[in-house]
């Protein structure tokens, strides 16, 4: 990556935060759900969301979805309450993210992008259960994530990118591939920044610079479940709204022996079953980003 076009993506982040698009309550309320969960004081939470009548209404839709185990919440209240203050903590990210691309700068279908994000993140969430990994909701947050580099790269080198998104649908690549070739750099690189400059915690952060990478750091569990989680999305019909030739061999994957090494019950873990999983959660998959995320 050359030093102008780094400088160019760099100066793109820091000026995201000021953005009219982008709620005030983000600052003090990603500052609270950061805290201590003992810490945190709920009724704020409560107030805070209530300010902004998309985030508040997104919060809502979320905590009476069947994805979430529909609570038959009525108050933002109630809604928060049944989601948890991490998924909150989720949805408040995911609002802003949609919010910091202008209409006319999508270099792809958003809503595709969203249901790739969201799939992922309840794939993520899914398998966490299922191996016993310590925090559901942490890989939930990082597989909705994992791809921010790409609104990054969709504001900081539209047309570059939309290249690189053509290039990719032509030869049937993965994106991170067309990107090494087009631009020089990934989704992955300037989603780090991203992930950097709005203080993500640093596992998280992981998970978006190392997705596509076998050079995961050590002990890169969540990594590790997220890049799973987004190949069993992409092979799923839950990618980029292309077909991509990839030849996918998960027991030969260096992620799945990450896992298995941590997790032996993953070795016992019906791949298919989940996949049908998956098959089965689409069409409602497909109305919460409608709902949510559409623009």
């Amino acid at each position: 990556m050359n030093a102008t076009r780094l400088e160019l993506i760099r100066q793109k982040i820091e000026a995201l935060q000021s953005m009219p698009a982008v709620p005030a309550i983000v600052l003090p309320l990603t500052a609270m759900l950061q805290l201590p969960s003992d810490q945190v004081n709920i009724e704020k939470v409560v107030e805070l969301v209530s300010y902004d009548g998309t985030i508040a209404a997104q919060c809502l839709r979320m905590a009476n979805s069947p994805l979430f185990g529909r609570r038959n919440a009525e108050t933002v209240r109630n809604a928060i309450l049944a989601l948890g203050l991490k998924r909150i903590e989720a949805i408040l990210l995911g609002c802003c993210l949609n919010r910091i691309v202008p209409a006319d700068k999508w270099v792809f279908d958003p809503v595709t992008f969203w249901r790739h994000s969201l799939g992922c993140a309840l794939v993520s969430r899914k398998m966490a259960k299922l191996i016993g990994y310590e925090d559901p909701e942490k890989a939930y947050l990082a597989g909705l994530l994992h791809d921010v580099g790409m609104l990054v790269n969709t504001l900081a080198v539209t047309e570059d990118f939309r290249q690189c998104m053509q290039a990719a649908r032509d030869g049937h690549l993965a994106l991170h591939l067309s990107e090494k070739q087009h631009l020089g750099f990934t989704h992955c690189q300037s989603g780090k920044m991203l992930a950097e400059q709005w203080h993500f915690s640093r596992d998280v952060t992981d998970v978006i610079e190392f997705h596509h990478s076998a050079a995961a750091p050590a002990g890169g569990t969540l990594v590790a479940l997220v890049h799973l989680s987004d190949l069993l999305c992409r092979l799923r019909d839950l990618g980029y709204g292309y077909y991509e030739a990839m030849g996918v061999d998960f027991a030969g994957d260096s992620a799945w022996a990450t896992l298995v090494q941590g997790y032996p019950k993953l070795a016992d873990m019906d791949l298919a079953r989940l996949a049908m999983d998956i098959d089965g959660s689409m069409a409602e998959i497909v109305a919460v980003v409608d709902a949510v995320f559409k623009p």
